[in-house]
């Protein structure tokens, strides 16, 4: 219950210091944000992709910093709940008329959940609805930057309109041939726009700042006749000779999810009003939830905060019971689900089988590699959560006997408040979309004779690998199993226990039997260091099944060969970064040219 006045004289100044530390933390990101430009202007591509990890950790450290100052300034976990509840309140006043509220209101809640116990974690004392709306905000300062641009051409004036739409953006590298480039893009939006007639509300609409991710820049908008409205993006990337040039013109809420896949690195974005973005980016994607549009633009907290209230949303309009994920069980993470929810909820458990040498500490740390990497489309973003209450009626008896039996540290069943419902609460979890197991996938294809599914399968799983291996990643565990395929037939890796990079891995060819001894033994007979691996043994755990290892050989053979690991890891080594696109290679216009320059990676 919300108090009837406002009285308490340190209510109001505990509210400010908490909208100070948002508005610090939002400010710093911001900034971090905009230097994207100038690091893709100088292909600063290292620099790009350590401030893609740095920023991640920005929203932890300010909410470090605030629940400190609160503590010392104001003992504020020593305050009344009266006194939190009129911080609340004045702290909905001063968002009125705030760019980013919905951000504010997320931060509001960490720091408050920091102080606070969780008995308290309710609507009287965190947002747990959004108090502030979002719709329309707008900066309406005189020499503000709008959130999109609209541009109104003919088709007369299409060309040079394109070429003013890239130019506005004011890059300070030079194109290699601006003009040019606008003809490509002029003939694919041509192809899409044929046979149709432009109405008189014809325009095109582009979000004013550019979305950066590693060495690429993006203009993303849509154009809009009549009712149709089409998305697209243009990849702006620095060629061979170091100009700038215009690498394809992607269409269509397909080519844009692809572009914000969840398995995808964050952008780099300056944005004054994210809430509006996101808006824009929903209009052309609107089969994609909020959370992950916040998750893309870098916004994980937010995308968090979205996630969990969609997930309790859920809950209350749903009946069936959690349940042990179906598929093959493994053997550091318990994995189950919801069946009518699309993500899987994994924790790690308290044993392991001998052969697993690890520990929470070192799995957490893998986790943590690769949310702040490049996750280059093969790599499934997780949700990390904290003490996740569950009612316990939602929960299979099965499963629950297996978390106590294998996780009893992650499990805590109480009766909170004393009314006789008991709720299930999950210490530390990770929530991750839920994908068709590749192994299940090519089961199901070798069932019914599927050629062709399981050719497009294992030559994707292969295409994954080095994908990864471009990225600097070396899977550990890479059984069928342990990558999924996605709605739209992409296969992703989600089993992130024994991850390793590239550079620290040390790729050895199986050295010749001593004797006929050795060659008959079962057991290895050469000595194996902690971080040695032999490409050659894989075969055995991955082609059991003839179709699949005629088709792997063809496609690639080359990753039983220590040859090809080693020379990805001198490269990497030697400052190199790969070249791995989000769209199809046959989208790009180097295609058109005589000769083919090569494009930088994207």
């Amino acid at each position: 219950m919300f108090p009837q006045r406002l009285d308490s004289p340190q209510a109001y100044d505990i509210a400010k210091a908490m909208l100070d530390g948002f508005n610090r933390h939002y400010r710093l990101f911001r900034t971090e944000s905009a230097r994207a430009k100038h690091r893709f202007e100088t292909a600063d591509w290292h620099g790009q992709q350590r401030a893609q990890r740095e920023r991640i950790q920005f929203y932890d450290l300010r909410v470090k910093e605030a629940t400190l100052r609160l503590e010392k300034e104001f003992k504020a976990g020593e305050q009344p709940m009266e006194v939190w509840q009129q911080v609340k309140l004045h702290y909905i006043g001063l968002l009125i008329d705030h760019h980013q509220p919905e951000l504010a209101e997320t931060f509001f809640n960490s720091v408050t959940t920091k102080i606070l116990h969780r008995t308290y974690f309710h609507n009287d004392f965190i947002f747990v609805r959004p108090a502030v709306s979002t719709e329309y905000i707008e900066n309406d300062e005189p020499a503000a930057t709008p959130t999109y641009r609209a541009y109104y051409p003919t088709a007369e004036t299409m060309h040079e309109t394109i070429v003013r739409i890239v130019d506005n953006f004011r890059l300070g590298r030079a194109f290699d041939n601006l003009e040019r480039d606008a003809s490509f893009v002029l003939e694919a939006m041509s192809g899409r726009l044929a046979q149709v007639r432009l109405r008189a509300n014809f325009q095109i609409q582009v979000l004013s700042s550019l979305f950066f991710r590693n060495k690429g820049a993006y203009v993303v908008g849509k154009i809009i006749n009549g009712f149709n409205e089409l998305p697209f993006a243009l990849p702006i990337l620095h060629n061979k000779s170091g100009k700038l040039i215009i690498d394809a013109c992607l269409f269509g809420e397909d080519d844009l999810q692809a572009l914000f896949s969840f398995a995808r690195a964050y952008f780099m974005v300056d944005m004054e009003v994210p809430a509006a973005y996101v808006q824009f980016l929903r209009s052309l994607m609107p089969r994609k939830p909020r959370n992950e549009i916040y998750n893309a633009l870098g916004l994980a907290k937010q995308g968090k905060t979205l996630f969990y209230r969609d997930f309790l949303y859920h809950l209350k309009h749903s009946s069936d019971k959690f349940r042990i994920a179906p598929g093959i069980k493994g053997m550091v993470m318990l994995v189950f689900d919801l069946p009518s929810f699309p993500y899987v909820f994994k924790l790690i458990k308290d044993y392991y089988p001998p052969q697993k040498d690890t520990t929470r500490e070192q799995i957490q740390g893998k986790y943590l590699l690769v949310k702040q990497h490049d996750r280059v489309g093969r790599m499934a973003d997780t949700l990390e959560y904290s003490e996740v209450a569950f009612d316990r009626a939602r929960f299979d008896e099965e499963l629950l006997a297996e978390i106590q039996k294998f996780a009893p540290s992650q499990l805590e069943i109480s009766d909170r408040d004393g009314d006789g419902m008991e709720e299930v609460v999950i210490k530390h979890l990770y929530i991750e979309r839920r994908m068709i197991p590749l192994n299940i996938y090519l089961q199901e294809a070798f069932d019914s004779n599927a050629h062709e599914q399981i050719e497009r399968a294992v030559i994707e799983y292969g295409n994954a690998i080095k994908d990864l291996v471009a990225a600097n990643i070396f899977p550990g565990d890479m059984l069928w199993k342990n990558f999924g395929v996605t709605r739209n037939g992409k296969v992703v890796f989600y089993d992130y226990d024994e991850i390793e990079y590239i550079t620290t891995c040390n790729f050895r060819k199986v050295p010749e039997a001593r004797n006929e001894e050795d060659e008959l033994s079962g057991e290895v007979w050469y000595k194996v260091g902690p971080h040695d691996i032999f490409p050659e043994t894989f075969g055995p755990f991955l082609l059991g099944n003839d179709a699949v290892k005629e088709v792997f050989l063809k496609h690639h053979g080359d990753l039983l060969d220590p040859e090809f690991w080693q020379k990805h890891k001198e490269r990497i080594q030697a400052g190199h970064v790969h070249d791995v696109f989000p769209y199809e290679r046959d989208k790009r216009f180097v295609r058109k040219l005589q000769p083919q320059p090569e494009a930088a990676n994207v």
